[in-house]
């Protein structure tokens, strides 16, 4: 393969990643807007409505967000004094 093959295919591999990471932190910054339990209790419900397959990144992004809120809710990691 040459050399500007090669050189083209790692640029369209770079630009796609790319894409990839602004789009889920899109996502994830609509979804921290569901923060109240009604307001996830909504959602839950909606995403029960589809596959695993489905809503796998959605469940990923609302799990880390969870772990977070929890995480500097309750003082772990630190000294915060």
């Amino acid at each position: 393969m040459p050399f500007t093959t090669q050189l083209r295919d790692v640029r369209v591999n770079l630009a796609n990643r790319r894409t990839e990471r602004t789009a889920r932190r899109r996502l994830s910054a609509e979804l921290a807007a569901f923060q109240t339990p009604a307001e996830r209790a909504e959602l839950d419900f909606i995403l029960g409505r589809h596959t695993q397959e489905e809503t796998r990144e959605i469940r990923e992004i609302l799990n880390q967000q969870d772990y977070e809120r929890q995480r500097a809710g309750s003082g772990l990691g630190g000294y915060r004094g």
